[in-house]
């Protein structure tokens, strides 16, 4: 935002004017926003595939899970410093009520242990989820970010572990193609697997 746009907002602070615009803006059905790195990015809802392999996560994770304190969730906006993020997936507690933001815009990320973005199609998509977001969940310590990413060679996971918040990036880089099995090593998800019953077999 440029600091024309927020004097006219009447907001000293840019981020807090990208703040006021996302809760003001109201979009067509199908459609969502985020903030990522200092802009509002518009986004449709994913395609098929998108969509099958994000269900399949969480439906597994939800019973990897299941009688525990974490639950996984879908939908919900991820709030850290006047950014907002909506993950294909992310790991926080069952009962997100005491981790709300003060405007109960969504889960604040100090409370996500794990977040899962599926790759869409087209180069924006996937910048997006390979570079900015990649730079925005290290930049708010979440402890992991799972990538898993059709568009990547014949289909690749990427498990980034041990986040390093001044550098917005992260210590542990672990990627496999389709068809090995990646296993998240800490958290509330430790020991939760992801291999082929979510990503399908490996292509070509």
């Amino acid at each position: 935002m440029s600091e024309a746009q927020a004097e006219f907002l009447n907001v000293s602070d840019p981020d807090e004017g990208l703040w006021q615009l996302w809760k003001a803006m109201e979009l067509p059905e199908g459609y969502r926003a985020e903030i990522i790195e200092g802009a509002i990015e518009v986004s449709p809802t994913g395609r098929r595939s998108h969509g099958l392999i994000a269900n399949r996560v969480r439906r597994a994770l939800d019973k990897f899970l299941d009688g525990g304190e974490y639950a996984c969730h879908q939908d919900v906006n991820v709030i850290y410093r006047r950014k907002a993020w909506i993950p294909d997936a992310f790991v926080a507690p069952e009962d997100t009520e005491p981790f709300g933001d003060e405007e109960d815009m969504g889960v604040r990320a100090g409370a996500v242990k794990l977040v899962i973005e599926v790759v869409s199609p087209g180069k924006a998509n996937q910048d997006r989820d390979r570079i900015r977001k990649r730079r925005e969940y290290a930049r708010a310590g979440i402890p992991a970010y799972l990538l898993i990413d059709d568009y990547d060679g014949q289909g690749a996971v990427t498990l980034f572990t041990n986040p390093r918040p001044d550098k917005a990036d992260w210590e542990d880089i672990h990627r496999v193609p389709y068809g090995t099995e990646v296993t998240i090593p800490e958290g509330p998800a430790k020991g939760f697997v992801i291999g082929e019953a979510i990503t399908g077999p490996k292509r070509g």
